[in-house]
């Protein structure tokens, strides 16, 4: 009988390249972030130089990059229009400080949110509409639409709460979120539902408002006959683009007179050419 042959089981180590390889991916990645640190402190130095000379020592301790940032992005387009936009999670707001960003850069007009979804009305929207006025800003109400409520429904409801006059912006339809139970195609019909009823309602036609990507992907080819405001607050995008009538670059702007974080936002044209977007009569 042959003698059975006993087989050493081979024991394979784990290899080394694979720890490398991690390792190496980790490298590239720190590499990546320090080298985009001192790109943006570069590229932003004289913005952050400003700051470092004339601000407090409670500001120093904020985020200075972001704040050269809109700095220097402002004086860019010094040229252009500058604005921002508020709603109930500004707080309560003390209009007869609000002019400006860094007493540099004069704010003109304001978009405020007004309603949300079909029932949902901004808490602060009637004081911040009335003062808008007061202090002689270019104003727009902007309704938060919901994708998964009915379009007919929302229109109405703000429709219910604006009331636009003379020299302010056409109504504002801000669509970020994607639906839930239903198609693009779908989403789409809704917008387009809303967007013709309160322009049957005001005899002008809305803007849209919405981020870059969503506004590429879905909405430019469709909704050829509507202008954009648009979000993008990416930090290598400097320069508002031709297709863009308003672009909303940042939400970290310090303006005296209102105590959280604003949006700002630039037109892309003159203050006279601004006036011409208005509701004439």
């Amino acid at each position: 009988m042959a003698k059975a042959v006993t087989r050493k089981q081979t024991i394979r180590r784990k290899s080394s390249k694979n720890k490398k390889s991690v390792i190496s991916t980790k490298f590239v990645v720190i590499a990546f972030l320090v080298l985009a640190f001192i790109f943006g402190i570069y590229h932003y130095k004289n913005a952050i130089l400003y700051y470092f000379s004339f601000k407090s020592d409670k500001v120093l301790k904020e985020d200075k990059i972001a704040q050269a940032r809109i700095f220097q992005i402002l004086k860019a387009h010094k040229e252009l229009t500058f604005g921002f936009d508020v709603s109930q999670f500004q707080g309560k707001i003390n209009w007869n400080k609000v002019d400006s960003v860094e007493h540099k850069f004069p704010l003109q007009f304001v978009f405020i949110r007004a309603t949300a979804g079909n029932d949902k009305k901004d808490i602060r929207f009637d004081e911040n509409w009335v003062a808008a006025k007061k202090y002689h800003f270019i104003r727009g109400a902007y309704h938060y639409y919901r994708p998964n409520e009915n379009s007919l429904e929302q229109a109405e409801n703000f429709i219910k709460i604006v009331t636009l006059q003379k020299g302010d912006f056409p109504p504002v339809l801000d669509i970020e979120k994607f639906p839930e139970n239903q198609s693009i195609d779908s989403l789409k019909v809704g917008l387009k539902r809303w967007l013709k009823k309160v322009d049957e309602h005001y005899k002008v036609r809305p803007i849209i408002y919405t981020g870059e990507k969503y506004y590429n992907d879905f909405l430019k080819e469709d909704f050829p006959e509507y202008t954009f405001w648009v979000a993008n607050y990416n930090f290598f995008v400097e320069n508002i683009k031709d297709d863009w009538l308003f672009w909303q670059f940042t939400e970290k702007a310090r303006i005296e007179g209102i105590d959280e974080r604003v949006d700002v936002n630039i037109y892309n044209g003159t203050p006279m050419m601004l006036h011409y977007l208005t509701i004439p009569n």
